[in-house]
């Protein structure tokens, strides 16, 4: 496969895994100011799916890629922006498995209080805590790779 292949769709993974990453957060977190239980139950609904449909293929997707590349362009792993990437590529995922267990247990307890007609268990707030604190060294990692990416920096 050539470089200009490779980076397209190295990029165009970059977009989704950052649009959906965005998005779904938005979404969840503006269904859960609603207080809308049975909208609030729709979005986790659909939050967990596009992790499944988008972010887990961009996750594999963004390292053989970059690697491609590297390989291609004869660029060390050890340089630098490529090391500090890679250990910030790192912690988003460290953040995103937990998250991934969050979004499914809202999931289904948000499907429950909406089937039952009662409110949200405190659980579920709790754990809504505890996504948003987790995604925000995720997304922060997230945004500074693209910034290594952009200008090759370290």
């Amino acid at each position: 496969m050539s470089y200009l292949s490779l980076k397209m769709i190295h990029l165009m993974s970059m977009v989704v895994l950052f649009g959906t990453g965005l998005g779904s957060a938005w979404y969840k977190w503006m269904s859960d100011r609603s207080g809308n239980i049975a909208h609030i139950a729709a979005t986790n609904r659909q939050v967990v799916l596009a992790d499944w449909l988008f972010t887990t293929p961009t996750i594999l997707i963004q390292p053989i890629t970059g690697g491609a590349m590297l390989v291609l362009l004869d660029i060390p792993i050890t340089t630098p922006w490529v090391m500090a990437s890679l250990l910030l590529y790192a912690l988003a995922g460290v953040c995103w498995i937990p998250v991934v267990w969050l979004q499914i247990r809202m999931q289904k307890l948000s499907k429950q209080a909406d089937m039952n007609d009662v409110p949200l268990p405190e659980l579920y707030w709790r754990y809504t805590r505890y996504w948003f604190w987790l995604g925000v060294p995720a997304f922060i990692s997230m945004l500074v790779i693209v910034l290594m990416m952009v200008f090759k920096f370290s």
